[in-house]
């Protein structure tokens, strides 16, 4: 019967950690969806000019989210280890902003690149607009995603992750006022399209970045601690997960411009299938995350047990999280389809991709599972070189090599895609029974 209460008490854990997280990254699918609507709604120039730059963006600053996204797991370990770790604050503060400065400067190389591209004659200025004020966002952003990551460690997650929400509706807000301009009670603000979008952007980023900082003014009283371990640690622990992140970045991105050369209605159906299979990843990623933080707690405690029974009900959480959604998404697949689009073909496709894109999901829930555990352990070199062999050796080429030669695109991708996945479900399992049967505490 303890048995059984301590199994409770770590399935409760790891929901009441994994929600607000759930509704922090729901928040960010939302942020894009909005921009994404808004733009849509302005015209169609600004839509392209808006999903152009915002992919040049994402590509340059994913590397500086990934060594961000380090903070949690070496701050847990710390904790475990009963270090006091509050002293690293404005330490991860500098850290954040010090990362983001190369990425920025490699933002303002590609605007002065941006020619070489070789984007279209109409849409050449407004995706430079919008990269030139949007390349400022990387500094709140970054600054923002630290603080959360920090406070993430020490397990307060409401906060941080309601903000998101928060952002959500201020950046709706200042999208349509921006762009679209406003005449109320003698309040003019002038129709400023493409600008108006960017300059939302970095508002409503800015602003949230302001209320995290505020939130934090008790931890500022704290003295500044120099620490080369706890720097080379974020860099050990980051660097990998930075590579990986771009790895899988760029793998599905590749994947989304292969098929756009064979015909819209590929382009369009990848799309919807992803979307569909994010939704369910949102879940497995949130309940990865609260078990990172967990595992990092109890690896810095050296809690054998702890770790091997977090590690578990984390892998059962997300396997059951993907078993209900491969049956829910099986039922009602003609229902989830048609909120996307009514056109016959679309239905058609979507239907046939669904099967192999269950698989996908599956595997890469559990992938997604052990990453999370290997993060609390600071094992993560690992899961750079299975991103890299995964998405770059195995999605793209055998994608690639089914498309090109026997005509099969869609069905082709998403197989290479659900292969890999496959791949990476194997070698992040393994490596985590490895490590866990190797502790030594």
């Amino acid at each position: 019967m303890t048995k059984l209460n301590d199994y409770k008490e770590i399935i409760y854990n790891l929901i009441k950690l994994s929600l607000p997280i759930l509704g922090g990254n729901i928040s960010q699918i939302l942020v894009n969806l909005a921009d994404t609507i808004i733009a849509g709604r302005y015209s169609t120039l600004a839509l392209g000019a808006v999903s152009v730059a915002s992919a040049i963006i994402m590509t340059a600053i994913i590397g500086a989210i990934g060594l961000i996204m380090s903070i949690s797991p070496v701050i847990s370990n710390f904790r475990g280890a009963n270090i006091r770790s509050k002293k690293y604050f404005k330490l991860t503060l500098l850290f954040s902003v010090i990362v983001s400065i190369p990425f920025f400067i490699l933002i303002e190389l590609l605007i002065l690149k941006l020619p070489l591209i070789g984007l279209s004659n109409e849409l050449f200025e407004p995706v430079k607009i919008y990269l030139e004020i949007c390349s400022w966002t990387i500094f709140p952003s970054a600054i923002f995603i630290a603080l959360k990551e920090f406070l993430q460690a020490y397990e307060k997650v409401v906060f941080a992750n309601s903000l998101m929400l928060f952002m959500v509706i201020l950046n709706i807000i200042l999208n349509i006022i921006l762009a679209f301009g406003l005449n109320f009670n003698g309040i003019q603000i002038p129709e400023m399209g493409v600008n108006g979008l960017a300059l939302a952007t970095l508002i409503s980023k800015t602003l949230v970045a302001v209320l995290m900082l505020l939130y934090c003014l008790p931890l500022f009283k704290t003295p500044f601690k120099k620490s080369k371990k706890y720097v080379k640690d974020l860099i050990k622990t980051g660097f990998p997960i930075s590579l990986a992140m771009f790895f899988e970045f760029l793998g599905f991105n590749l994947t989304a411009v292969l098929i756009g050369k064979f015909s819209a209605l590929y382009a369009g159906v990848h799309n919807i299938i992803l979307c569909i299979a994010n939704c369910t990843f949102m879940i497995a990623l949130s309940i990865s995350s609260a078990a990172s933080i967990k595992v990092g707690y109890f690896n810095g405690k050296k809690d054998k047990l702890n770790i091997k029974r977090y590690a578990f009900v984390n892998i059962l959480m997300i396997t059951g999280v993907c078993i209900v959604a491969f049956c829910f998404f099986d039922i009602f697949q003609n229902q989830i389809i048609h909120l996307f689009s009514k056109d016959p073909e679309v239905l058609y496709w979507c239907k046939k991709i669904l099967k192999i894109a269950l698989c996908f999901l599956f595997f890469d829930g559990l992938q997604c599972a052990c990453v999370g555990v290997l993060k609390g352990l600071k094992d993560t070199k690992i899961i750079m070189f299975t991103m890299l062999f995964a998405y770059l050796i195995i999605a793209i080429p055998l994608g690639s090599y089914f498309a090109f030669n026997y005509g099969f695109v869609l069905e082709g991708y998403w197989i290479g895609l659900a292969l890999a996945l496959f791949f990476a479900a194997i070698v992040t399992s393994s490596r985590l029974i490895y490590d866990v049967i190797k502790l030594k505490f």
